[in-house]
């Protein structure tokens, strides 16, 4: 398996049910109530759900920047820069949306090998305060981006199970179901 293989179907997949809980808020909630979740925690110290949800962007382009070898674009500054602002400004879940869908776009334009082209290159990964990770692309892909992007999705996963919103396994893991036994689907 490549790097390629793992990263975009899995951050697709992952982005596509994100998309999906959101979506499932706004069925379940009046409006108000479902604008209100973005600014909703886990606990005071947390950043709130429209942070999640950048970050998780922001992992997917900074994978696809760091793992093809390109410069980090500007607007992935602006975008980091949003979401730890995104507290005092939420935004609507409709940018919500369109931030994922950017994500997607990004990862479905990229060829079958784009993330495996600078394999043997080693990758600086700087940390706002300074720290610097000397990886290899597997690496980075295995101990770093992966782990970052669930730990984002998971956080968001919870933010909405925790204000109400009826998620459960299979809204976790809906591309999973193309591979079910069809014998074997609970009544």
């Amino acid at each position: 398996m490549n790097i390629t293989s793992l990263i975009v179907p899995t951050y697709t997949q992952m982005l596509k049910a994100l998309s999906g809980w959101l979506t499932k808020a706004q069925t379940q909630m009046p409006k108000s109530d479902a604008e209100a979740l973005l600014s909703a925690r886990l606990a005071p110290d947390m950043f709130p759900l429209s942070t999640q949800i950048r970050f998780i962007c922001v992992q997917v382009q900074e994978a696809v920047c760091r793992l093809t070898g390109e410069p980090l674009p500007e607007t992935l500054s602006a975008l980091l820069d949003e979401g730890r602002n995104a507290g005092e400004r939420p935004g609507s879940l409709q940018d919500a949306q369109a931030r994922i869908n950017e994500a997607i776009a990004l990862l479905e334009e990229l060829s079958a090998d784009a993330l495996d082209k600078n394999t043997e290159d080693t990758i600086a990964h700087e940390l706002p305060n300074g720290m610097i990770f000397d990886l290899t692309a597997d690496q980075y892909a295995r101990d770093w981006t992966l782990g970052q992007f669930y730990f984002h999705i998971m956080t968001a996963y919870a933010i909405l199970r925790s204000n109400k919103v009826e998620l459960g396994k299979v809204d976790y893991i809906p591309h999973m179901i193309r591979y079910l036994r069809p014998e074997t689907m609970p009544s």
